[in-house]
Parts: C-alpha cells; structure tokens; sequence
C-alpha cells in the first residue's frame, strides 16, 4: 500500500467519523427555567451559555463533586 492508498484510507474513515458524529447527535432540548434539582431559577446567562440546561450551578457543581467519589 503506497502514500496514496493510506491518504485515501485516512479519509475515508474520517468521513465515517462525521456522519456518525452527526447522526449521533441530537439537538438539545429547551433550557429549563427552574432547576429540576431545587426549583431555584436557573440565570438567563447559564440558560443561554448551556443548552437543554436543568440544574443550576449549584447543584450541578454538587452532582459533579458526588460523581468523582
């Protein structure tokens, strides 16, 4: 197998990658109001920076501290 063949290879499974990568990907559902977690509103600037988010920075910081134990 030459340079060539390998070049061609190469990309062909990059392009097997993205289209599983995009068919894989779903869009993201609305950004909740309130935190699913505590019901405190979630801040119009956390809404807007992190798609279909449902907790608020708290108790995502809370979730992500009991998943590292």
């Amino acid at each position: 197998m030459d340079d060539a063949d390998l070049a061609v290879k190469h990309e062909e499974r990059a392009e097997a990658r993205e289209r599983s990568r995009r068919m894989l990907a779903k869009p993201a559902k609305p950004s909740a109001t309130n935190c699913v977690e505590c019901d405190e509103v979630i801040s119009q600037a956390r809404r807007d920076a992190v798609a279909g988010v449902e907790l608020c920075a708290e108790c995502k910081a809370f979730e992500e501290r009991r998943a590292k134990r």
